[in-house]
């Protein structure tokens, strides 16, 4: 059985255990392209915005991911998943400790008379006022819009009450989980394989101390730490590099014209925030309720941020060069079944990590393992992104989204196959081990 096929069954077993149902959508549906979308106004409400919706979950996601957007808004030494992780499990939390139609990440004492959707919207405002206060007024805007819809009175304060409550604790909760640790200098290594800052700019690498934040549902981050890779004077090593020393350089002429196309499409934008609007879209096309936008986008962002713990906490593991390296210093690597070219550029500019695993593969196949497990296998996606305009990529599904995405890292020369599967592999461990252990899957479909 297939990896990723043999995972799902294994969350689908779980899942009927606990007597949980998980939605699938039906065989070929199609979904929009994944764009941004602006934040809709109060005037413009509609049906979909009946109590029990999940548009403002929706609409609140939208938001972060303008913030993230935002030059010099989000801190560069913490990662952007942390704070999607933390907007997602506070709405979760506010809603399902007053629905209790899916458990919590963490509950908050709640009254059965208090509005689940006040309680979310007060949750993602209070958690993304304290992540970036600069933003506040656009933000209470946002909040008062949402509020405004809603009838005053008892249940409506009670809700936001539940919503407020639920996001102090979770703040408090990761208060002290590391992500504000100052990295120290970093040493880069000078012998064959050994990472070291990449060209043009040599900048310093990132997120150094990153594997050793807390992780939200993973024990420790090196809890799925993958293999040590192959040695650098190894067939299989030079055999992966020689491929992306062919198929990802500037001007490869064995590189196909489509995935020239997908290697800039899946460098233009983050990673993290494609796959947060793809499911955007996902639960736009189902009318998603409020319990179901809350456990879905709340299983997608607890997997991402313990997915990049866990990769970062192998990265810096391992700590192998990157094929920019690699390639022009090839004669120096021992292995004669290696062509090193002095002259070798990739298709996109390098990130500034270690190679080994593969995020966009890591981060791409936590999405698709939970998106899967919601969705099912059979789901058509569309996707789209405005730093990439007049593009568009379709799958069949998730998984086919994902295995692209890691490969157009080998297309745009950023990594290996062998850093590819080593990511996939991760990213699929962490996310099971997040629908395993957390109760975000929804008790009825749509």
């Amino acid at each position: 059985m297939h990896t990723r096929t043999a995972l799902l069954a294994t969350a689908a077993a779980a899942a009927v255990a606990a007597g949980i149902s998980i939605p699938v959508l039906a065989s070929g549906s199609s979904a929009s392209p994944a764009t941004s979308v602006p934040q809709v106004s109060t005037a413009a409400r509609t049906t979909a915005d009946r109590p029990g919706s999940g548009q403002s979950v929706i609409d609140w996601n939208r938001r972060l991911i303008t913030i993230l957007g935002t030059p010099g808004a989000q801190p560069a030494t913490v990662h952007p998943t942390r704070s999607l992780a933390l907007l997602q499990a506070a709405e979760q939390d506010a809603v399902a400790s007053i629905t209790h139609a899916t458990s919590a990440y963490r509950s908050v004492p709640a009254s059965g008379d208090a509005r689940p959707d006040a309680a979310a919207d007060q949750a993602a405002h209070d958690v993304l006022t304290s992540l970036y206060p600069s933003t506040q007024a656009a933000l209470d805007a946002q909040l008062t819009g949402e509020l405004a819809v809603m009838p005053q009175g008892r249940a409506r304060d009670d809700g936001v009450r539940v919503g407020a409550a639920a996001a102090s604790q979770l703040l408090a909760l990761r208060a002290g989980d590391g992500s504000s640790a100052v990295p120290p200098p970093f040493v880069p290594g000078t012998g064959p394989g050994n990472y070291r800052p990449t060209p043009p700019k040599f900048p310093a690498p990132v997120f150094t101390t990153w594997g050793s934040v807390t992780p939200f549902v993973l024990a420790q981050g090196r809890q799925f730490r993958p293999p040590a890779p192959p040695s650098v004077t190894s067939a299989a090593y030079a055999a992966a590099l020689n491929e992306v020393e062919s198929l990802g350089r500037d001007t490869s002429t064995t590189r196909t014209a489509d995935e020239t196309v997908a290697a800039t499409f899946w460098s233009s934008a983050p990673v993290w925030n494609t796959w947060n609007q793809v499911t955007q879209q996902l639960l736009n096309n189902r009318n998603a309720s409020l319990a179901q936008a809350t456990g879905v986008f709340s299983a997608l962002d607890l997997s991402l941020a313990d997915t990049t713990i866990a990769l970062y906490d192998a990265k810096y593991q391992w700590l192998i060069w990157r094929p920019v390296t690699a390639i022009p210093l090839g004669a120096t690597a021992g292995n004669p079944a290696i062509v090193g070219d002095p002259t070798w550029n990739p298709l996109t500019a390098t990130a500034p990590d270690p190679s080994y695993p593969g995020a966009h593969s890591a981060i791409s196949e936590a999405a698709a393992t939970v998106l899967a497990a919601f969705y099912g296998t059979h789901q058509q996606i569309a996707i789209t992104s405005a730093a990439d305009p007049g593009v568009t990529r379709s799958f069949a599904n998730p998984g086919s989204a994902a295995d692209e995405a890691g490969l157009s890292r080998i297309w745009a020369g950023q990594h290996t196959r062998i850093d590819h599967r080593a990511g996939q592999d991760l990213g699929r461990q962490v996310a099971g081990f997040v629908l395993r252990h957390t109760g975000t899957r929804q008790t009825s479909g749509g």
